[in-house]
């Protein structure tokens, strides 16, 4: 939620903050996170490990680090192609926001098969998994709005953010829990 909140700050000195930038920005992220989903959910399904999710929050803090060094270079670009704000700006949301969303999409449906030991409990493990992750948007999304946006830069929060997610992969990498068992 922070880089989505972030994405209509980025976007506003090349296509300013209508509903055109704020609907681009929205659509890219629901089409993300839910092709997100489904990868993440069929990658679950192969020898699941933390190692293996780990790996979500590597990529994805690496995915991020193009937003940095080069949005407005990729801004510029279709800005000088695509003089329609809409579509500029779904353009420039597709190019920023697009994989790494797909990316850290991934992290919900893996966490759900790694949390499921036995498929009577599932459901729950499920519902307190996304009860966390939406109370943790929500509560990223004050954050981000109310003050982080006022006491610092958007690339510092950039990094911020990607400071956590490689914090948070190496420690999945390097935390030892037994191996997934399934149910047969």
């Amino acid at each position: 939620m922070s880089v989505e909140l972030l994405g209509g700050r980025i976007l506003a000195p090349y296509f300013g903050s209508s509903i055109y930038v704020w609907g681009s920005i929205i659509t890219i992220f629901m089409v993300a996170l839910s092709a997100g989903y489904l990868l993440g959910g069929q990658w679950s399904t192969h020898s699941p490990s933390l190692r293996k999710f780990s790996l979500l929050y590597l990529f994805g803090a690496l995915t991020l680090l193009p937003i940095v060094f080069a949005g407005d270079i990729i801004m510029e670009l279709v800005f000088i192609q695509i003089t329609d704000p809409r579509y500029g700006s779904l353009a420039t949301a597709l190019f920023l926001f697009f994989i790494p969303t797909v990316i850290l999409g991934m992290i919900s449906p893996y966490s759900i098969r790694l949390l499921v030991t036995h498929t009577h409990s599932s459901g729950q493990v499920a519902g307190k998994l996304y009860f966390v992750s939406t109370l943790g948007s929500a509560l990223g999304t004050l954050l981000t709005s109310f003050y982080l946006v006022l006491w610092f830069e958007i690339d510092t929060i950039i990094f911020s953010l990607i400071t956590i997610l490689c914090v948070s992969g190496l420690v999945a990498f390097y935390l030892h829990i037994p191996k997934v068992e399934t149910e047969h």
